[in-house]
């Protein structure tokens, strides 16, 4: 008996180890078609909005342009010698882009623990660091400009005004405000039809 445990525990090991993120969604310019394609990102959005009043539209244009909706996203290798695939410029992972420190902050003051290529835990992380900057920055909830800022230089530095002289980036953080409306006026079309989340779920 115990040996058949041991294997069956293998197994399920093997299995897991094997369990890839799903693929980036076939629409990613139309959030009414990404619920469709997956509900559960659609109800883990609905619930991250509850919990952090941080619209689901802001969230999802943040998420788009940190990782493209990829679970397993990582900033490329920097070359050694121009030619040598040597270390990541930072720990950024996952769906959110989320820093080893700043998930384990998150994890810290929320209680909650998961994973950055899960989605339900990554939307959920977006939401609560948008969130702190609404607190600790004073930055109004549907500002997706000023949100995206913060998220990707940090609410310290954000205050410090970091962002003023990165060109690139303020165009960054105007796109994420663009995609943010566009995701908005989709849903305000759809978001009544969008699958309900089931009781047991």
């Amino acid at each position: 008996t115990i040996f058949r445990i041991f294997v069956i525990l293998l197994l399920y090991l093997a299995v897991s180890s094997c369990v890839t993120t799903p693929a980036p969604p076939d629409s990613p310019n139309d959030i009414c078609n990404i619920f469709h394609q997956y509900p559960k990102w659609y109800w883990a959005a609905q619930q991250a909005r509850h919990e952090w009043k941080i619209p689901i539209s802001t969230q999802m244009a943040i998420m788009y342009y940190e990782s493209g909706f990829r679970g397993n996203a990582r900033p490329p290798r920097e070359k050694k010698f121009g030619l040598i695939p040597w270390n990541r410029p930072t720990t950024a992972y996952g769906y959110s882009q989320a820093l080893n420190y700043t998930w384990e902050i998150y994890e810290r003051q929320t209680g909650k623990s998961g994973k950055r290529t899960n989605f339900s835990d990554a939307i959920d992380f977006v939401a609560w660091y948008s969130h702190r900057a609404h607190v600790l920055a004073g930055i109004p909830n549907n500002d997706s400009y000023a949100l995206y800022l913060a998220y990707h230089e940090g609410i310290g530095n954000y205050k410090k005004g970091s962002y003023r002289h990165k060109k690139w980036l303020i165009n960054v953080a105007h796109r994420v405000d663009r995609r943010a409306h566009m995701y908005r006026k989709q849903l305000l079309r759809c978001e009544s039809k969008l699958p309900k989340k089931p009781w047991w779920y």
